[in-house]
């Protein structure tokens, strides 16, 4: 690590993103008139080998190089913590000048982040993929930035696959027969269906829209309860886990991590997956393939989205500076280069372009294509935090013998529109 930047122990972690130290903002740099950023970041490595401290090291020396006036110190924490790191140090009044993290709505309605417009120039912030700006908007005003995409597809085992005579399924009643032709070859887990707290939000996201439904409605009000969110758990429940194809771990103690390892051993035939299941599987080849989520007829006319956001504060008072970084952060290189590291879908049209024309991307070409009509969660809504913890908490229960897909999501709908008529 270069000298002058705060030493800390790095958790590794799957997920993805990144931003600020435990410093305040307004510390001083290496020389009496340079300007010291602080950024808190979250790490995308899966070892103290590969953690994005590391790569913001290394841009952060390249940035200061030719900006001498401004110096960047950044700290990376693992996914587990970060969030409550940003949130403490706020609390604290030491807010970070930048947080690259999950959510940036709270900070934003409290009037506490820069609007976007002040900070990166004009070809900069054009060149976001523009439903990930919209995402990062609030009032018609942007305020997070998106850093770090994927979507979800359905990865397959080719040998388990082939070993079951089957191919990879295109609708609903195919992914059914699939997992029956596999469980009839003794596979442990025929279709995994991670439900438990880690990400229960993301894999109901992936099957409402796969029907057609989702979190909100065409105007962005909560629309959890809808008819047709109600028909994807209920098929998941009577179609699948009632029939036993789901394997030994009931779906709302399963999480999407030990599924993905459970994958790389070879004991899943399907599962839905982002592209870091790619590394995993390669790493214990396990040959696999990916297709389109399916829905009941064919491909959906959308698939879930997510993005991690970066984010700058106020309180430093250093919003030209601050943008010149971003600026640097945002360039095509960089974008590529992380992009590239931890196998995640760019952000930025010109990234993407450059990766999808790339033979050496071939295998995250697919991901990168469907982030143009994918959905992103509600996270414009300071209310979306406390909904997504109730359905972490509430979603697995639907699928029990005794669970109510309709009760469930109308308990948490009406919750959430409590949460909502008060932002």
């Amino acid at each position: 690590m270069r000298k002058g930047r705060t030493t800390l122990t790095v958790a590794a972690a799957l997920g993805v993103v990144a931003a600020s130290s435990l410093l305040t903002a307004c510390g001083s740099g290496g020389s009496d008139d340079a300007v010291t950023l602080r950024l808190v970041a979250a790490d995308y490595g899966d070892s103290q080998a590969n953690t994005s401290q590391k790569y913001w090291d290394k841009l952060a020396s390249a940035f200061e190089v030719k900006h001498p006036d401004i110096k960047v110190d950044v700290d990376v924490y693992s996914w587990d913590v970060v969030d409550k790191k940003v949130k403490d140090m706020v609390a604290a009044g030491k807010a970070p000048d930048m947080a690259q993290i999950g959510a940036y709505a709270d900070y934003a309605a409290a009037g506490k982040l820069y609007p976007v417009d002040k900070l990166l120039s004009v070809p900069v912030q054009a060149d976001f993929v523009g439903q990930m700006s919209q995402a990062g908007e609030i009032k018609g005003a942007q305020y997070g930035m998106p850093f770090a995409a994927s979507t979800r597809r359905l990865f397959y085992n080719k040998k388990l696959f082939a070993e079951a005579g089957i191919t990879p399924p295109k609708t609903w009643a195919d992914l059914v027969a699939d997992a029956k032709a596999l469980k009839a070859q003794g596979v442990r887990y025929p279709f995994a269906l991670p439900l438990g707290t880690e990400e229960a939000q993301a894999e109901t996201m992936i099957w409402m829209l796969s029907n057609g439904g989702g979190y909100t409605d065409n105007v962005g009000t909560y629309a959890i309860d809808d008819k047709k969110n109600v028909e994807a758990l209920s098929w998941l429940k009577n179609d699948l886990v009632t029939k036993g194809l789901t394997g030994p771990t009931s779906p709302g103690n399963l999480n999407r991590t030990p599924a993905f390892q459970a994958f790389a051993k070879g004991q899943v035939g399907m599962l839905s997956g982002h592209p870091t299941l790619m590394n995993m599987a390669k790493a214990k080849g396990v040959d696999y393939g990916d297709v389109a989520i399916p829905g009941p007829g064919g491909t959906p006319k959308s698939t879930m989205g997510v993005t991690d956001w970066m984010m700058a504060f106020k309180q430093g008072g250093h919003p030209r500076e601050t943008g010149e970084f971003l600026d640097y952060v945002y360039d095509k290189k960089n974008v590529l280069d992380f992009s590239r590291e931890y196998t995640v879908a760019p952000v930025t049209v010109s990234a993407s372009d450059a990766m999808t024309a790339s033979p050496k991307d071939k295998a995250l070409r697919p991901f990168i294509n469907e982030l143009a009509g994918a959905t992103y969660y509600p996270a414009n809504k300071t209310s979306w935090p406390e909904v997504s913890a109730e359905i972490k908490k509430q979603i697995g229960s639907t699928v029990t013998s005794q669970g109510s897909a309709a009760g469930t999501l109308g308990s948490i709908q009406n919750d959430a529109a409590a949460a909502e008529s008060a932002e």
